[in-house]
């Protein structure tokens, strides 16, 4: 008889259990969906809501729980793909490591990690080096100044542009434009005038 209670006592506290987690996550939606609202503002609240989403998402899945869960710590293929594709169609704004967690429901450390072991370099080194290879792209198919397209491609300025250029090819965004500018005449097409 002891053993039926027992049962049903667990049986009841998965049910409280399940409801919980449930409710947390319709509130991490919620929290989410706010951060949403204010995603090209800079706005005191999206900090303090990206701060709850985080801590509500421990409380359901705590770290030492994710760790013997997957000990890799990658990110799924899904997760990767749903990443990669935030951080190209935004890559000409603000591309906070937050927000990127936040797309795949992880706190800004796991992420951070998570992304370091999929992608083999850290959030802001892969997104430095999306920004330079979209340089390089226009850079050869195009006219435009260089000031332009730094800032076409994310960068706060050219003299910032040319630092992460250089340390990406070993040379200056100029001296590499000469260089494979004339490589892409002779093998495709002329670059697009720019106004």
């Amino acid at each position: 008889m002891d053993g039926h209670v027992e049962e049903e006592t667990l049986a009841v506290s998965n049910l409280g259990t399940i409801r919980s987690r449930k409710a947390i996550c319709r509130v991490i939606t919620l929290l989410e969906a706010a951060l949403g609202q204010f995603q090209n503002q800079v706005h005191p609240a999206r900090g303090t809501l990206r701060e709850a989403a985080s801590l509500l998402r421990q409380h359901i899945d705590p770290p030492a729980e994710r760790e013997v869960s997957d000990g890799s710590e990658r990110l799924l293929a899904w997760q990767a793909r749903k990443v990669r594709d935030y951080i190209d169609s935004h890559i000409t704004g603000r591309v906070l490591v937050a927000d990127l967690g936040a797309l795949v429901q992880r706190s800004e450390a796991y992420f951070s990690r998570s992304f370091k072991r999929t992608f083999g370099e850290s959030p802001h080194v892969f997104l430095m080096r999306r920004r330079v290879e979209l340089a390089a792209q226009y850079m050869v198919t195009t006219d435009a100044c260089l000031s332009d397209i730094a800032l076409q491609c994310g960068f706060t300025d050219q003299a910032h542009f040319g630092k992460c250029f250089r340390q990406a090819t070993g040379q200056t965004p100029a001296a590499w434009r000469r260089a494979h500018r004339s490589d892409h005449e002779e093998y495709g097409t002329p670059p697009v005038k720019h106004d």
